[in-house]
Order: structure tokens, then sequence, then C-alpha cells
């Protein structure tokens, strides 16, 4: 029996939540008339087709890789996307991964509906952006809000005469307002937008949308109009298409683009002022002071803006012990604490140079992680585990296939009878009730039988030297990336505490790709059991700021540490000093 996995979507707030039970009821009736078993249901709610960045798509792609569906069934071909270029990367991986799409207005989808169908949504998104466009700018030239607010500004929620919501209309904050123009004075009389963001949070005045002032939020981007001390707005002109926002194809986000200043909109809504034009003046005059600096000038002149920044082995993964908080970049080399640097919430400003903290790291991972002990207690476990419950299904599966061979001899026993001219009312019924119920069984029986799960007895070694081989090639740059990738999925998460003259790291390593990787193996082999194990040991290792190389010890993980196979346990937590 073919396996279907229903998938719906609704784009917009104007749409009724209630739109994905209204199309996963008609893929089902559409099921039931086909004889289709439904296996999985995925949605993605208020979520634009544009994109491919939905939990509900990603789902089905990982079900359809993992063989668990052979069809895709939902209500039109622009459920799954309106991107003519996403639509045809849709059908290619579903088509890959053998399993075919069928929609209730298009039927069966061929390269033919692909392309025709997937140029006229394509269409359709640019018709309604336009329309859109229309819309607004009707709204601009009407000295209303293009969509969007600015911190100083309340929006006005009310109904009009025709009894429908107004849109576009806002009132100044007073509150908010008197800390713009504070933000003002004092930028224009020499402090920086980072030392006017820490004092801001220092005094606990909540930023926009009531989260933690940010220097980038104050400074800008002075061309394109972004940041407090460049929105026009508040001197009572209103600018609106100055951007627009393009998809990058690569990552699949809006990238932001300037427009010719002859496209942009400009209206002067005078009740929406907050800074006096001699206030404005002076800030403007400054930053042009500071843009004209040759230090700045250096700094543009590399264009540093239209290169994609490298990704490094630890790059969005290390955090601030203290507060949580990520660690950034400072400078080249460096790595300090974003809160502590630019936010003035946390009090851990050391920084710690980028390749002591990458070696320190792989030192973990290559000695600290995936103990001998450790790992023989878990494979133990899992594998017992794991093949107890392949064992209880091989035993359902052994009751099915008996229950399979009762029926078909009643219904050969039926079959005799009738040849011999036995014929009774309820005989038809009864044929037909044994018959459907084989159909359902050898359905049922056709599934892949349970592979009892090996776990190779030396996964620590394997693991090991997996690790360091990976380690070695980070320095050839021709497979640099595939390597980074690979030992970047070890890592859950890095966390830095300073301790005096002491760094303590903590490593969260993913078990499952741990596992993977020593096994030579794709696939998740340890799905059920803990997600992350973390690393470390009670000894302790000073080192002096500015000092060499950073050692990891291998006294091997603490007397508590344990293996288990319940949710969210792994081993133990414990530090680790350097």
């Amino acid at each position: 029996m073919t396996r279907v996995a229903i998938y719906s979507r609704f784009s917009s707030q104007l749409q009724r939540d209630a739109s994905i039970e209204d199309q996963q009821r008609l893929c089902r009736e559409r099921a039931e008339r086909e004889g289709w078993r439904i296996v999985e249901a995925f949605s993605d709610r208020a979520v634009s087709g544009a994109s491919m960045l939905r939990p509900g798509l990603q789902a089905l792609f990982d079900a359809a890789q993992e063989g668990r569906v052979d069809l895709v069934l939902t209500e039109a071909l622009d459920r799954l996307s309106r991107d003519q270029a996403d639509i045809a990367a849709i059908f290619k991986r579903l088509s890959f991964a053998g399993v075919g799409i069928v929609t209730l207005a298009e039927g069966e989808i061929g390269e033919l509906h692909v392309g025709l169908k997937g140029t006229m949504n394509q269409l359709f998104l640019k018709d309604l952006a336009a329309k859109t466009r229309r819309g607004l700018r009707g709204r601009v030239e009407a000295g209303l809000s293009g969509g969007g607010n600015s911190y100083g500004y309340d929006v006005i929620r009310r109904l009009g005469e025709d009894g429908q919501p107004v849109t576009g209309e806002r009132r100044i904050n007073v509150l908010e307002a008197e800390i713009i123009r504070r933000i003002f004075r004092d930028f224009s009389v020499g402090h920086s937008p980072k030392a006017i963001a820490r004092e801001l949070n220092k005094e606990g005045v909540p930023g926009p949308r009531g989260k933690l002032w940010r220097d980038t939020a104050i400074r800008g981007h002075r061309t394109r109009g972004t940041g407090l001390l460049n929105n026009e707005l508040y001197i009572g002109r209103l600018v609106w298409n100055r951007l627009r926002y393009v998809k990058d194809p690569e990552t699949g986000k809006r990238v932001s683009r300037l427009n010719d200043p002859s496209d942009w909109i400009v209206t002067d809504v005078p009740d929406m002022r907050i800074v006096d034009d001699e206030l404005w003046e002076v800030v403007k005059a400054r930053q042009g002071e500071i843009e004209a600096e040759p230090r700045v000038q250096a700094i543009k002149a590399t264009r540093f803006w239209e290169k994609r920044r490298a990704t490094h082995l630890l790059t969005g993964l290390t955090h601030c012990g203290a507060c949580g908080g990520p660690l950034v970049a400072v400078g080249r080399d460096y790595l300090a604490c974003s809160a502590a640097r630019k936010l003035g919430t946390c009090d851990h400003r050391k920084s710690i140079r980028r390749n002591v903290l990458e070696e320190a790291v792989l030192d973990l991972l290559r000695t600290r992680l995936m103990q001998p002990e450790a790992v023989a207690a878990f494979v133990k476990s899992y594998s017992a585990a794991a093949n107890s419950e392949a064992g209880a299904l091989q035993a359902a599966r052994s009751r099915l296939q008996s229950d399979r061979d009762t029926t078909a001899r009643k219904l050969d026993g039926l079959y005799e009878a009738i040849a011999e001219g036995l014929r009774t009312p309820g005989l038809k019924a009864k044929l037909e009730e044994l018959e459907a119920r084989i159909s359902d069984l050898d359905a049922t029986l056709r599934e892949p039988a349970p592979v009892p799960v090996r776990l190779h007895p030396n996964l620590s070694e394997l693991y090991r030297n997996k690790v360091a081989e990976l380690a070695q090639t980070l320095s050839d740059p021709e497979i640099r990336t595939e390597s980074l990738e690979i030992i970047r999925g070890l890592i859950e998460r890095v966390i830095v505490l300073h301790e005096g003259e002491c760094i303590v790291l903590e490593l969260e390593g993913a078990l499952t790709a741990m596992i993977s990787l020593a096994q030579n193996d794709k696939s998740r082999p340890a799905a059920a059991c803990s997600e992350k194990v973390v690393a470390g040991g009670r000894s302790r290792r000073s080192r002096r700021a500015g000092a060499g190389k950073a050692k990891a010890s291998a006294a091997g993980l603490a007397e508590a540490s344990q293996v288990s196979l319940v949710a969210g346990a792994g081993f133990e937590p414990a530090t680790f000093r350097l």
C-alpha cells in the first residue's frame, strides 16, 4: 500500500489557521478514495511559500530521505513553494529519494508542471509585490506609515467609519522621544554609540522592542538611513523606498540593496518631529568628521562588506559561561563576550586568542569525549536497549505473519467450498473480509524488518583517530571546508568562563554525530540516546595571559560520569581548566 505524507501551508495572517485543517481534510479524502495509507502530516503555519527555510518542509525532506514515505500529497503545487527555482529543487530532491508528488489541483506532478506552474507562481509573487508596493506608496504619500514602526512612536489602533481597522497612523511616545533626544545630545558632544548603549543598559532603560541597547542600533548605516542617528522621521521627514530586498540564492535569506535616490518617496510629516534641525545638523557634522578620518577611510577602502565572512571552527558555537551570551570576534585573532564588550551587562571582558581556544577544543574532542570506559558502558547499554526493542518488533512481525498464514488457510477453504458448489448469502461478504485482511497484512509485512544495532566495541579509539585525521586536514585549503563542517557537526556548544588566571571550558558534543563519525555512517544510529555529552575533568592548569598554546589534560571523565539512555541525559557535566 502506498505510504503518503500530507503537506499543508498557509502564508499570512490574512488566512485562517483552520486553513491547515481544511487542506488536510481534503487530502485525507483523496487518499481514502485512492486506497493510500497516510503515515505522516506536515504543515507550516503563517510561513511564506517563497522560502525553503520552513520546519514542516524540512521535516518532509527528512522523511523522504529516510524512506518513510512513497508519495507527497498536497492541495496545490504553490503550497510547496511559489518560487520557481525552489519548486524545481523540491521536485529534484523528492525524485532522488524515489518520492512522487500529487496535488489535488494539478494531479500527478512531472517536469512539465514544475516548469509551467513554477513560472506562473513566480509571476504571481511579482504581481502581488507590485500591487502591495502601489498601495503602500499611496499610504506614505498621505503621511502614514509604510510598514513597521520606529522607536519613539506608538501605533494607533482604531476602526474607521467603515468598521475596518485604520492602518499607518502613529503618535509620539513621550518617554521614548526624550531618550532619543538624549542619545542625539550625547553623540553630539563626543560620546560613542557603544558608550551610550552601555550607559543606557546600566541605567536599565529598555531598548527598542524592550531588548537591551546595542551600539549598532544607535549607529546604524548613514547612507542606508538605518539606526537612530539616521532616522529622518525624527526631524519630520518620512522617507520610503530607500531600500529594496532580494533573496540570496545561496542562503535563502533576504538582503538589502540601496535604491537610486530618484526612486525615494519623501513626505513631510511635521507632527512626527522629535529632534530639532540644529541638533540634527550637529550630529550629521560629527558623523562626517568620523567618516573622513584616515583610519575609517582605510577600512572602507577594503570594501569588507562585499566579502563573505570566513567560517572558523567555533563560529557561532562559543558562549560566555557567566551570562550565556555569544563570544564574538574582537579584532582579527581574539574572541570575547559580546554582552561584556558591547552591552556592558557582563563582567567577563577578558578576551582569548581564537587559535588557543580552537586547539584546546580539538584536544578535548580527541582526548576527553568518548572515553573508553564510558563508551564501552554506553555501547553495551544502548545495544541491549535497542536490540530489545528490535526483538519486540520482530516478535510482533512474527505474530502478523502467523495471522496472515491463518487467514490465508481460511480463505483457501472458502475457495474450495465455492469450487464444490457451496453458495450462501454471507459467503461473499466473508470472502471479501478475508481478502481485505490479507491485503492489509501484506502491506504491513512489506515494510523492512528491524535491523539489529551493532556499535563497534572499539568506538572510542576509532573516534579519536578520525578527529585527529580531520584536525590535520584543516591546514589543507582544498579539503578544509568539508573537514571543518564535519568537526563543527560534532560540537553542540562551548562554554568559556574566566576564573582569575584560569579559563574554564565546558564542551558539549553531539553524541549521535560522534558515533556516526566513528562508524563511518551518515545515518543516526544512536537516535534513541542522549544527543549531548559534556567533556571536562577535575584537574587544574593555570594559563598566564599571553602564554603559549593551551594543553588539555587527559585525566578522563570524573568518577561521577554516567551513561544513560534517558532523553536529555549523558555524561555528567564537569569543568576543565586550561
